[in-house]
């Protein structure tokens, strides 16, 4: 999930740090007992023990056994970026000798606190953070019995600055036991980490010092190629998959030469990777950085003496922009524009969004708007004169007589929004391509946590498409008809993991997308295929959007 900085500052922490300490001592509506159930209900009754000792090519690892799902976190898929390894490209890892417990989470990259809704951030486990974070988590049900299971690689959110694959919403027990798949959650360098790039700034010591977090996740994909069989998985049918940052990050992976192979399906959701970060750009930002640190660009060696803890505070001080950067090399074109990359043009993408995507972050305001605050907000959000903006509206409220103008607004800008006109853009230019299926969701159930005021927000979907909504209650309650459109949910994404195609018995018939029909499955209580699903407002938007590319 993305993650930006907070204009309120200590204001905006406080009442984070106040709403995580209020839904653990359970003194928030449907948040806090929920989630002290779930806790309980994820070991009781549960059969527990260590796992067999599984033979990886990097060394013997023991992991653990709860009923007939083993897992084995925090396991090294490359050598430490720490010392000399500070802003390289990972390199292998040596091995080791003997057998390795991997029953805990490994470490995560060092990064800035979320500013996601506390109903979220509640299911973040902390855990501890550092350079060495270059590790993955697996769940699988079957070991050594030859199965060939498709995989599905979990690549979190935070979006290029933050986050990690520890995250409870993240497990992947539900789907191994349930669906019958591997499930890989990779925790990979970010922020100022993942993406300082220093390739141009002329020291030929940093010459491939360029987009190393993705290349952690191309060499996370190799570790899955070589060593996946061994956890019952089939390395020739490896989905990534991830959500907001995630998504980002498999839109990038399709535009990479390096990844090419190594996965052969993909999910964005709510994320995308239209345009990458030019080398001009990127290298301002470097020299701007490497300046915060009082060091001159031929001096940029200094940077690997530095204590870890010094350079977090200072990518944290200031506003930089962290992210994949167009090289030439390691990403040799804008992945998506001005068409998609022809890279993975054989790749089936499924892709899509929430209804109220913007209503994920805590600056989030929820006062009922009236008429003319409704036209100012649109204005804003528009970056369009006030004509323009009150037609927009108009259009908007003709085609949701029943929304709410605070509902209006928040719809409004979530389609203006990367969420929306990045993963519209994606389906759209990968269906041109007519190589291989896009299937495009938008998912619009509401949550009633937080008086409802949440809706159908940004990080909404991963509960169902982990089929695991227990865990989740903080975030989407505890109504008994979600596990039922978990279910459903799920096995549409299993399906298409397993296949190439979300179609499967029980399920509503899911068409591919493309220019002419825009054939979009509405995640809900019910599942219904639409066709062009609010035309008149992408036709609307697009007249003012168009005026400013």
């Amino acid at each position: 999930m993305p993650q930006h900085q907070n204009e309120s500052g200590n204001m905006a922490l406080d009442r984070r740090a106040f709403m995580l300490t209020a839904l653990a001592a359970g003194t928030v509506a449907v948040g806090a007992s929920a989630v002290v159930r779930a806790q309980v209900a994820e070991t009781a009754g549960a059969t527990e023990g260590l796992s067999p000792v599984v033979e990886t090519a990097l060394g013997s690892i023991r992991g653990a056994r709860r009923d007939r799902v083993f897992s084995f976190k925090g396991v090294p898929y490359a050598a430490t970026t720490a010392g000399a390894g500070r802003f390289q490209p990972p390199t292998a890892n040596a091995g080791w000798s003997g057998v390795r417990d991997v029953l805990e989470l490994g470490p995560r990259c060092p990064v800035p606190q979320s500013t996601a809704q506390a109903e979220f951030v509640i299911m973040d486990r902390r855990e501890p953070a550092g350079e060495d974070c270059l590790c993955l988590n697996v769940w699988t049900a079957g070991l050594g019995d030859g199965g060939k299971r498709p995989v599905m690689v979990w690549l979190h959110g935070g979006g290029f600055r933050g986050g990690s694959a520890g995250h409870r919403c993240y497990d992947g027990t539900n789907l191994a036991d349930k669906h019958d798949v591997v499930v890989v959650g990779v925790n990979h360098r970010v922020n100022i980490w993942g993406y300082l790039y220093l390739a141009d700034i002329g020291n030929s010591q940093f010459e491939q010092s360029s987009n190393v977090g993705m290349l952690d996740i191309v060499a996370s994909l190799e570790w899955v190629r070589d060593n996946i069989e061994r956890f019952g998985g089939d390395p020739d049918n490896v989905t990534v998959f991830g959500q907001s940052g995630g998504g980002s990050k498999v839109s990038t992976l399709l535009g990479m030469p390096s990844a090419r192979g190594l996965f052969h399906r993909g999910i964005a959701m709510s994320g995308s990777q239209v345009t990458s970060i030019s080398r001009e750009d990127a290298t301002k930002t470097a020299e701007r950085f490497l300046a915060a640190l009082n060091i001159r660009p031929e001096q940029a060696a200094k940077v690997l003496d530095i204590p870890y803890y010094d350079i977090r505070e200072a990518a944290n001080i200031q506003a930089f922009n962290w992210g994949p950067v167009m090289d030439g090399r390691t990403i040799p074109a804008h992945i998506f524009d001005p068409v998609a990359t022809p890279l993975s043009a054989n790749v089936p993408l499924m892709i899509g969004s929430m209804e109220t995507e913007a209503t994920w972050n805590t600056d989030q305001q929820y006062d009922q708007l009236d008429e003319a605050t409704l036209q100012i907000m649109a204005q804003r959000v528009l970056r369009t004169d006030a004509e323009q903006a009150r037609q927009v509206v108009a259009v908007y409220k003709a085609g949701r007589p029943r929304a709410s103008n605070l509902d209006l607004y928040l719809i409004l800008a979530s389609d203006v929004s990367g969420f929306r006109v990045g993963t519209d853009t994606q389906a759209e230019r990968k269906a041109a391509l007519g190589a291989a299926p896009v299937y495009k969701y938008y998912f619009d159930w509401y949550s009633p946590v937080a008086g409802g005021n949440l809706r159908s927000m940004h990080t909404m979907d991963i509960p169902f498409f982990f089929d695991d909504v227990k865990t989740a209650v903080s975030l989407i309650g505890d109504a008994p008809e979600l596990q039922g459109m978990a279910d459903k949910v799920s096995a549409a994404i299993v399906a298409f993991a397993r296949t190439g195609n979300p179609n499967r018995a029980g399920l509503p018939q899911w068409d591919p997308f493309n220019g002419d029909s825009r054939a979009t499955m509405f995640l809900d209580l019910d599942m219904r295929l639409v066709a062009d699903p609010y035309r008149e407002e992408r036709l609307a938007l697009m007249g003012v959007l168009s005026q400013q590319a």
